[in-house]
């Protein structure tokens, strides 16, 4: 053996005390792997005094200056999650020359760059694995694996608590207010679901996977987000009957001059694609290579053993090139600055659910309405009767956003329309 690794833990909760247990479990195999014992020297916790499993014999401290300006800590594991302190701890252990792991899409979506121009700085590695997918294997592909490709588009479902939700109202005819409650109780959702249900937390995933997919730097508010909120029993009842299923993904699209567009959106997803299949709190992530064709990666995207895999992963990956003395040869790939796409410049086929008024002529005015706006209809079906009003669904062609929103606003203005109360995109095969 080499040396001995040492290692500081920033945050002793449901992920780190994974990490421990990942560490402690497989010490003898991972010893082998890397060529040196790894050590948990010093951990950061809120109390010193309470008692943690897996940390009985590893020094405690509420301070985060014990750990980032240990001269003998190699590796720094942060794992505290939010913005704030997290980004100034993390810029101050590589200052004092530790490498960094993360588990912080906050930190990675919004600051990425900061600590990818400090780890260049001061020659260390910064790492972020489970940043994205808990413990499915995506970031490192992307940087590795798949670096011979041009990736031309990217889509997943990487938020459990709204696969969860979307899964339940499928399969049992849920509403979104029980699915919800549902989801709570059972710890998938938090008491203020915000950033899952709105789609803010697979935004700030779908930010890392475009700037990663097509090496260039997309910022946190270029990406657009639309959540779940507004789904209701109808629409999953209307994919199924039209042969889709409804998804909340994460989509990332090269649309060539134009540039690349990223965005957060639900989606009725054929029952034929590979990403229709995945249910519950599972995460899968789908992409598009111009020299691989389709790849998927699938897996638990959450929780303390998975996302701990993808922690060590990282922390193993450091310890190596100590070892080896080879310096960080992978660092930010963000090297292209390419033009970013407008919403409004997207293209798709749309799911336009209507209540309108049930008399003759209707159906003639829906229609005209489209075609003003230079929206193809591929099909319109009058369905049932909603209290006073009809229902009416009508499917588009292939059109740009803009010119759907410009169809939207002639219809909401039609006497004869009460209300348009979804419209969902449409992800062809």
């Amino acid at each position: 053996m080499a040396k001995e690794i040492k290692i500081g833990l920033l945050g002793s909760g449901t992920v780190g005390t994974g990490v421990v247990r990942v560490l402690r479990e497989n010490a003898e195999d991972i010893s082998k792997k890397v060529g040196a014992e790894l050590s948990i020297k010093k951990v950061l916790v809120r109390d010193t005094s309470k008692k943690r499993a897996y940390l009985e014999d590893v020094q405690l401290t509420d301070d985060a200056q014990d750990i980032i300006a240990d001269p003998e800590i190699d590796i720094v594991v942060e794992l505290l999650g939010g913005l704030h302190p997290a980004f100034e701890y993390m810029l101050a252990a590589m200052q004092n020359g530790k490498h960094v792991v993360t588990a912080n899409k906050d930190v990675v979506a919004q600051l990425g760059h900061e600590l990818f121009d400090a780890a260049e700085q001061h020659g260390v590695e910064f790492k972020f694995e489970a940043s994205v997918g808990g413990g499915i294997p995506i970031i490192t592909p992307l940087k590795e694996c798949l670096t011979g490709n041009r990736i031309t588009e990217i889509m997943g479902i990487v938020n459990g608590t709204t696969n969860y939700m979307l899964t339940r109202m499928t399969e049992d005819g849920s509403d979104y207010d029980s699915v919800l409650k549902e989801a709570q109780a059972k710890g998938y959702a938090e008491a203020n679901p915000a950033a899952d249900v709105e789609g803010l937390d697979a935004a700030r995933k779908a930010a890392i996977l475009a700037s990663i997919s097509f090496n260039s730097r997309i910022a946190l508010e270029q990406v657009s987000v639309e959540g779940i909120t507004n789904i209701e029993p109808a629409d999953i009842n209307y994919a199924n009957e039209l042969g889709y299923v409804i998804k909340l993904l994460a989509v990332a699209k090269d649309y060539g001059e134009k540039g690349v567009n990223v965005r957060v959106h639900p989606v009725f997803l054929p029952t034929s694609h590979p990403l229709a299949a995945v249910k519950d709190v599972f995460n899968a992530i789908f992409l598009r290579g111009n020299a691989i064709g389709d790849a998927m990666f699938y897996g638990r995207g959450a929780g303390s053993l998975p996302t701990a895999s993808a922690v060590v992963a990282d922390i193993i990956g450091e310890a190596r090139n100590i070892v080896s003395k080879v310096p960080a040869v992978i660092g930010c790939t963000c090297y292209n600055h390419r033009k970013f796409c407008p919403l409004e410049e997207t293209e798709s086929s749309y799911y336009v659910r209507l209540h309108v008024d049930d008399e003759p002529g209707v159906l003639g005015a829906i229609a005209s309405a489209f075609g003003e706006s230079g929206v193809s209809l591929k099909s319109v079906i009058q369905t049932r009767k909603v209290g006073d009003h009809a229902e009416i669904v009508a499917v588009t062609h292939i059109v740009q956003h803009k010119h759907l929103q410009e169809a939207a606003d002639i219809l909401q203005k039609l006497p004869v329309v009460d209300s348009i109360r979804s419209i969902i995109r449409v992800e062809e095969d």
